[in-house]
């Protein structure tokens, strides 16, 4: 290469020690090489400004991700990416160099990026002012920058270098453009450039591989995995790209890559080996000792890891490691929580195993004293079990039991703690009960079943008192088991027998209702069945079977935690069938109720569903203020409860994006995304998917990517689908032998269920109705693509499965019926938005009805009465801000709404907004934008000036030109001057006709 021959040259000219040619030469690429345009992007952007940092620990890619972009994609250094530029100079920075050394790889690179002649001589010692200064004068006199890589800098320790390399950043007039990858952060000889806003910085965050490029390197390396597996690779790896280049190179020996992926981790010996030696053994003993210590936990905070390790300093030591970057996480939590990167996890619970068996008791037990000091009792029950704390583990499943109930499908990668001695479980059947509880909420299913069964065997001796506890906490073992196994017809029986069993001596639980929304389609008993328990319905949902306890309820303590539980369970069934109103009321009802008894992880459930459904109903307000107080629960912290987390932040996406904020709505889309993670792919979790499609598909109509929306939705919609048309689930079956078993042994009653019996098949009739949402959107976007055959074709097929129009459906219709230029059947199509059961429709589906009816009407030349229901609308929207109605609707509706701006409005600053913001699709014609058939739009031929748009602004208002020179402190000449040179602009004889043409062009 040209930069080899002249760095042998310069050595020998010199008669200096002879320079490596290989330290001036970016490094071969690895094969296979998976090109990642995202990044070097960044890399292109960031070498427009003075420094570009790629910092992060070994194995993320820094070197590998600098070579591309030195060499592109042929792989010639010569024939850089961007060909209008020279490639730029490199310079491997090895471990030793003396200053000397190290300026003379510099000047050489930086003389071979000028062309100098081959015997120019470079620096062979650190560079005094004079020789600095010529150098950044050569720089600065240069016709282009010249691009300098700078590999392992943080390999740099000579002061004066780095202090010289800051002077020609500064002195080099721009012409020197440093490129630098690092393991620490930036030399306090550089911090000025962050300062000054002249540094890029890229890190883990930015270097992690996302989902698709994990799949692109499996493919790469010849092992494609299904889009499942990719997903958990990518979750254990999170994204380190060493970590996924062993993976890929391991996978190619495996039978059954897929089934291996699930099983790889810190532990696999070229990833141990890897992080031990470029990881672990870098950091000091007392900090590496701590994580050791951390690791019999998932996460830690500061006063934790202080209990773990008997230190005082334990913040300031976790502060320093998280600068280090890409293996230690924080979270955004006061005080913050800390984990370790997954892969370095596995590592170090494995380091973690070498301790004796008595040291490992004692951090169990500190861990378990801190989590139950601060109201963690799920993670307090697992580390009393892992300690052999039998009576402590059963004080935490009678004391808090509710809270101890799993309500998302977390995978713990920790070893599960042992199982109770079986004299310790017939002493206290209770304890195989929090032993199972724990099993469960680590989603070990099969494990907590086998718990179950044990404890069902040792308690059929239990004195009565003892016994009916027993029952209760066994039952509420029963239904979670249901419920993660997916079974909700033994979900509604569990729930049935827990309200029983949970009541006191002689009273009926009363106020839940525990059967499907409508009886006659779900085929569950109703009220009047022979076999429900005096006072629970097991029927119809209605209004007042929240079981929301007034101020005087008598009702408090365990029966309150029993129907917190109880509502729980069924709202997560009934969304999880697409029953989102009467998942809505269970809700309430269970929130109302754990807030009562103080159960913050309860609460949280029923807070992140209530402020999606409220969303979803379009009541954005109350869904917000839901949302944010969710969020900021303790529950929250720690990374613990992400799903349920991830719930309200799909709230808030969903509310962004009715008010049309779509960077509030991706960011919030991406937290969700970030949290739920197994979304669209966990059948319990459907309903959160279908929502985030919702959102997804929308924002991608908005960003003209119509195939890929129509993509989102119909995934979502088999989804959906596939979830409703699923079994029971696998375990099902031993489940409810289990259940037999309890209520065998405790009640004497049948294995079959007998008289608690409460089935509940088929599709339930609000199963569809977020599988509607996502057909309408569909429908609506196949009608703006032009397609509508294929939109009448998917609401006929609708039709024939379910008959019986929704109104979002028969909204969808009336849409493409008008696109159709057909507005009789449009207006035939129509579900009327002003009849009394339409306050019961979500908003945005009642609002949108409302503007489609107020357009009709002007077509069909009902001005007047367009006017009154476009005022009712705009008052609807206004009060929980919704937008998105207006902006991205059909461009008849931003003329409806300048016509209703001209002739009057008591929402005038609301709707000029509106105008303003509302979409103005174009579509190629013969002479400009074409805005309807036949209707042109004339660009300007002239623009206007600042001061005539602000006059333009005045015109759309009442106010005379006198008032309009009042407000703007003018003459009432200088004025008229400006509305003339509108009119003439804008090719217009009066005010309502320039306005008119202003919002025609997007002006207003």
């Amino acid at each position: 290469m040209p930069q080899q021959r002249t760095s042998t040259r310069v050595a020998e000219a010199s008669g200096g020690p002879p320079l490596l040619a290989s330290r001036l030469t970016p490094p071969a690429l690895p094969e296979p090489m998976l090109w990642r345009p995202r990044l070097l992007g960044l890399l292109d952007a960031g070498a427009a400004g003075s420094l570009t940092l790629v910092r992060a620990p070994a194995g993320w890619g820094k070197t590998t991700l600098l070579t591309a972009w030195a060499r592109g994609p042929d792989g010639d250094q010569g024939q850089g990416r961007d060909r209008e530029q020279e490639p730029p100079a490199w310079v491997q920075v090895e471990a030793g160099d003396s200053g000397e050394r190290l300026w003379a790889y510099l000047t050489a690179a930086l003389r071979g990026a000028f062309r100098a002649e081959p015997t120019a001589s470079p620096t062979v010692a650190p560079p005094g002012p004079e020789q600095l200064e010529s150098l950044a004068v050569e720089l600065a006199t240069r016709e282009r920058p010249v691009r300098l890589v700078l590999d392992d800098l943080h390999r740099v320790t000579d002061p004066a270098v780095l202090a010289g390399l800051e002077f020609l950043l500064r002195h080099a007039d721009g012409r020197l453009r440093l490129v630098a990858a690092a393991r620490v952060d930036l030399p306090p000889a550089l911090h000025r450039l962050r300062l000054a806003g002249e540094l890029t910085e890229l890190g883990p965050d930015e270097l992690a591989f996302t989902t698709e490029e994990v799949a692109d390197l499996l493919v790469a390396h010849g092992v494609p995995l299904p889009a499942a597996a990719v997903g958990r690779l990518r979750e254990r790896t999170g994204g380190w790209p060493a970590g996924l280049r062993f993976a890929a190179l391991a996978a190619r020996q495996q039978p059954d890559p897929a089934r291996w992926a699930e099983r790889f981790g810190g532990d696999h010996p070229d990833v141990a080996a890897y992080l031990h030696a470029e990881v672990l053994t870098q950091l000091p003993p007392p900090a590496r000792e701590l994580l050791r210590r951390c690791a019999v936990g998932g996460a830690v905070r500061a006063d934790l890891a202080d209990a773990l390790t008997g230190r005082t300093d334990s913040g300031q030591v976790l502060a320093g490691l998280l600068r280090e970057g890409g293996f230690l996480h924080r979270d955004d939590s006061d005080p913050p929580w800390y984990r370790p990167h997954p892969m370095l996890a596995d590592l170090l619970r494995q380091e973690l195993a070498g301790l004796d068996e008595r040291e490992r008791g004692g951090l169990h037990r500190r861990a378990a004293d801190w989590h139950a000091d601060h109201d963690r009792p799920a993670d307090a029950l697992r580390h009393a079990l892992a300690a052999g704390q039998w009576d402590r583990a059963t004080g935490l499943l009678l004391t808090h039991w509710p809270e101890l109930v799993p309500y998302e499908r977390e995978t713990s990668h920790a070893p599960p703690p042992p199982p109770p001695p079986a004299e310790a479980v017939r002493r206290d059947p209770e304890l195989a009960l929090a032993a199972g509880t724990e099993r469960a909420y680590a989603g070990d299913t099969e494990a907590a079943t086998a718990r179950l069964r044990d404890a069902v065997a040792a308690a059929r001796t239990l004195p009565a008192p003892r016994r009916d506890r027993f029952h209760r906490l066994a039952v509420a073992l029963e239904l979670t088991l249901a419920r993660l196994s997916g079974d909700h017809p033994e979900v509604r029986r569990r729930a049935v027998r827990l309200l029983a069993v949970g009541a006191p001596a002689g009273a009926a639980p009363s106020g839940v209702s525990v059967g499907a929304a409508e009886p006659g389609t779900s085929g569950a008993p109703t009220d009047d069945d022979p076999h429900a328990p005096p006072g629970v319905s097991v029927g119809a949902a209605d209004a007042g079977a929240a079981g929301t306890p007034t101020d005087d309820d008598p009702r408090t303590g365990e029966d309150a935690d029993v129907r917190a539980v109880v509502g729980t369970a069924l709202g997560l069934t009934d969304l999880a069938e697409g029953n989102l109103a009467g998942a809505r009321t269970r809700f309430a009802g269970a929130l109302a109720a754990a807030r009562r008894t103080g159960r913050p992880r309860t609460a949280l459930v029923g807070a992140t569903r209530t402020a999606l459904l409220l969303a979803l109903t379009g009541e954005l307000s109350p869904a917000e203020e839901t949302a944010r107080t969710a969020l900021a629960m303790p529950p929250c912290q720690g990374w613990s409860s992400r799903v349920d987390c991830g719930y309200a932040h799909l709230a808030l996406a969903l509310v962004a994006l009715y008010r049309d904020q779509p960077a509030e709505a991706t960011a919030e889309l991406a937290a969700a995304g970030a949290a739920l993670g197994t979304v669209g792919t966990d059948p319990a979790e459907a309903a959160g998917g279908a929502v985030a499609a919702l959102c997804r598909a929308a924002l991608l109509r908005d960003s003209g990517e119509p195939a890929a929306a129509i993509e989102v939705a119909l995934r979502a919609r088999d989804t959906l689908s596939d979830v409703r048309e699923a079994p029971g689930g696998e375990r099902s079956a031993s489940h409810r032998a289990v259940s037999g078993g309890v209520a065998s042994a405790l009640s004497g009653e049948s294995a079959g269920g007998g008289a608690w019996a409460c089935a509940s098949g088929g599709e339930s009739a609000g199963g569809g109705e977020l599988a509607d949402r996502l057909l309408a959107l569909e429908v609506d976007l196949r009608g703006e693509q032009g397609d509508l055959d294929t939109a009448r074709r998917l609401l006929a097929e609708r039709a024939a499965r379910q008959p019986g129009p929704t109104p979002v459906l028969a909204l969808a219709l009336a849409r493409v019926e008008l696109r159709a230029d057909d507005v009789r059947a449009a207006t035939d199509a129509l579900p009327d938005w002003d009849a009394p059961d339409a306050a019961d429709w979500p908003l945005s589906v009642r609002l949108a009805a409302g503007v489609l009816d107020a357009v009709l009407s002007r077509r069909a030349g009902d001005g007047r009465r367009a006017g009154r229901q476009l005022e009712r609308v705009l008052d609807l929207a206004g009060r929980h801000g919704h937008r998105r109605v207006f902006t991205r609707a059909e461009p008849a509706v931003r003329d409806l709404l300048a016509a209703h701006l001209d002739s009057g409005t008591a929402y005038w600053p609301q709707v000029s907004d509106l105008v303003r913001d509302a979409e103005l699709p174009a579509v190629p014609g013969p002479g400009g934008p074409q805005r309807g058939p036949g209707e042109t739009v004339r660009a300007l031929g002239e623009p206007l000036t600042e001061r005539e748009l602000t006059i333009l602004r005045y015109l759309q208002s009442i106010l005379s030109n006198v008032e309009i020179a009042s407000e703007l402190s003018l003459s009432v000449n200088t004025v008229k001057t400006h509305v003339r040179n509108i009119y003439r602009k804008l090719d217009a004889t009066r005010r309502r006709e320039a306005v008119h043409r202003a919002r025609a062009l997007h002006l207003l």
